[in-house]
C-alpha cells in the first residue's frame, strides 16, 4: 500500500564521501568528510565512523529521543538515510512468529519454513518526525526456505543513491524503487539451500550505475552486477563457495576498484567486470563480517566461534595492487601484499572496526580488544564490557568523538574512550532487543531494536 499523502520527494544532490565516490574520488581522499548521508550498511565507507560533533554520547528511552516508531514485522536490516527520507526493510507474517533467544546457542535452526504468509516490505519514514510516508509491499507469500530463530527475511541492508533504493531479499531477489515507493524492476532468484537453513544475510553494493550481490549459499553460487536504470544482469560469476554471509566491499584506491567478497574457501577480488583479480586462502567456517578500508589498508576478519580450523580466526590487513593467490605459506604473517596477519584475533558476527589507527574487535561474547591498524601489535587483549556478567553481541561496532560504541543484544551501548588502553566510561540502555547496525547521519543516531526505530540526538 502507498501513501502519497507526503509532498513529492525530489532527491538532494549528494554530498560528503558518498558524492565523491559517486564521481570516481578514491576513499582514501575523503575519509573525514562528515557524512549526511548513509547509504548503505556501515554507511558511505562500510567502516561505521561519525564524524559530526554533535553526535550523542548519552541516551535512554526517553533521554535524547527526537523520536521512536514501532516497525511492523521483523527485520534485522540497517536503516539507511538520504536527505529527509529513512529507509529500512520488514517482513510482517500473517500468523504466529517465534520470538529470538539472545545469546550465542545451537538449536535455533527450523528445518521446514513458517506456513503462515509473510509480506515483505520496504519502508519510507520522515527524518524529521519518523512519520511513515509510505510502504511498498514487493512480494506476500508463504516463505519457500527456512531461517535461524535470530535470523530474519529482511537481514540485508538496502542501498541508495538518492534516485532509487535497492531492497535485496536473499532469498527472493533483487528490488529496485523509486523514492516515492514505485517499483521500478526487479530480478528474482531461484531460493537455495543455506547451511543449517540458516537464511540470508549478506547486503547489496553499489558503485556508479551498478548494483553488485553476492549470493552464496548449498547449491549454486554467484556474484552478479545489475544496470541501476534498467535492471539488466551485466554479468554473473559462479562461485566455489558454499554459504556466506558477509557482505561484499567495494574497495577503491588509486591503483583500481574492485570488489571483494570474504568467503569460506577463499576470499576473492574481482574488477568490476567480474574478473577475478586476487584470492587468497578462506576465512572462518562460518563468514559474516563485512570488509572495509582504512588508511591504505583493506581489513578482513572472521572467527566462528565453533571452529576447529587453523587458524581460525583469522584476520588480515592487504595492502591494494595484488594479483594471483595471495595466500602466505606456512606460518608466515606478512608479504608483499599482506601487511599482517593475525591468525586468532577475528570476531564472529560483528564486522571489526578502524578508528584512529586503531584496529578494534568486539567479540560476540562481550568483550572489546584493540592493535595497531598499521602493524597488527596488540594494544590490549579481551577486555569485558559488562563487568557482572556476560552479554552477547551481534551488531557492528561505531566510533565518533573520540569513541567507540558497542551494542548487545539486551539494547545497553558500552562507550568506551579511544586509545591504547581500554576504559569504559558509560552504558546506555534502552532495554530492548538489538541486533541490527545502527546509522549515523547528520547530528543523530539511529538504533532499531526488535519492534521499534529511535532517532536519537
Amino acid at each position: 500500500m502507498l501513501d502519497h499523502s507526503a509532498l513529492p520527494f525530489v532527491p538532494k544532490k549528494p554530498k560528503g564521501a558518498w558524492a565523491l565516490r559517486l564521481a570516481g574520488v578514491p576513499l582514501l581522499a575523503i575519509a573525514t568528510v562528515a557524512q549526511d548521508t548513509w547509504p548503505q550498511f556501515r554507511g558511505p565507507e562500510a567502516r561505521g565512523i561519525g564524524h559530526s560533533p554533535r553526535l550523542p554520547l548519552v541516551w535512554g528511552p526517553e533521554t535524547h529521543v527526537a523520536w521512536r516508531i514501532s516497525i511492523p514485522g521483523r527485520g534485522w536490516s540497517s536503516p539507511i538515510v538520504w536527505g529527509s527520507r529513512v529507509f529500512l526493510t520488514t517482513v510482517v507474517s500473517e500468523g504466529e512468529t517465534e520470538p529470538p533467544k539472545k545469546g550465542l546457542y545451537f538449536g535455533g535452526d527450523r528445518p521446514e519454513p513458517s506456513p503462515h504468509r509473510h509480506r515483505w516490505q520496504v519502508l519510507c519514514l520522515d527524518w524529521a518526525s519518523g512519520k511513515t510516508l509510505w510502504t511498498k509491499e514487493v512480494h506476500a507469500a508463504p516463505p519457500s526456505t527456512p531461517i535461524h530463530v535470530k535470523n530474519s527475511y529482511a537481514s540485508e541492508t538496502p542501498v541508495t543513491d538518492g534516485e532509487r533504493v535497492y531492497a535485496y531479499f536473499g532469498h527472493l531477489g533483487l528490488y529496485c524503487l523509486s523514492t516515492a515507493g514505485d517499483i521500478l524492476w526487479s530480478q528474482p532468484f531461484t531460493p537455495r539451500k543455506m547451511a543449517h537453513g540458516w537464511g540470508t544475510s549478506a547486503s547489496p553494493v553499489l558503485e556508479g550505475d551498478r548494483v553488485y550481490v553476492v549470493n552464496d549459499n548449498e547449491e549454486e553460487s554467484f556474484a552478479a552486477a545489475y544496470d541501476t536504470r534498467t535492471g539488466r544482469e551485466v554479468w554473473r560469476v559462479p562461485r566455489d563457495e558454499p554459504s556466506n554471509f558477509a557482505t561484499p566491499f567495494i574497495w577503491s584506491h588509486e591503483q583500481r576498484t574492485e570488489l571483494v567478497t570474504p568467503g569460506r574457501k577463499r576470499v576473492r577480488s574481482y574488477d568490476l567486470e567480474g574478473r577475478l583479480l586476487w584470492e587468497l586462502r578462506g576465512l572462518s567456517s562460518i563468514t559474516i563480517p563485512t570488509p572495509f578500508a582504512a588508511d591504505g589498508l583493506l581489513y578482513l576478519a572472521a572467527g566462528y566461534v565453533g571452529d576447529r580450523l587453523q587458524p581460525n580466526k583469522p584476520v588480515y590487513a592487504i595492502k591494494p595492487g595484488g594479483t594471483g593467490d595471495l595466500t602466505l605459506p606456512g606460518d608466515q604473517r606478512a608479504s608483499q601484499f599482506i601487511a599482517w596477519l593475525e591468525p586468532n584475533a577475528a570476531p564472529y558476527n560483528p564486522s571489526t572496526l578502524v578508528y584512529q589507527g586503531r584496529f578494534y574487535v568486539l567479540w560476540d561474547f562481550g568483550f572489546l580488544s584493540a592493535r595497531d591498524a598499521h602493524t597488527g601489535r596488540e594494544l590490549y587483549d579481551k577486555q569485558r564490557l559488562k563487568p557482572d556478567g556476560a552479554a552477547g553481541f551481534t551488531a557492528s561496532p561505531w566510533a565518533y568523538r573520540g569513541r567507540v560504541f558497542c551494542l548487545s543484544e539486551d539494547g545497553d551501548t558500552y562507550v568506551c574512550t579511544a586509545g591504547d588502553t581500554f576504559h569504559l566510561e558509560r552504558v546506555n540502555s534502552l532495554g530492548e532487543m538489538c541486533m541490527a547496525t545502527p546509522a549515523l547521519v547528520h547530528d543523530s543516531l539511529l538504533i532499531r531494536t526488535l519492534s521499534h526505530l529511535y532517532r536519537i540526538e
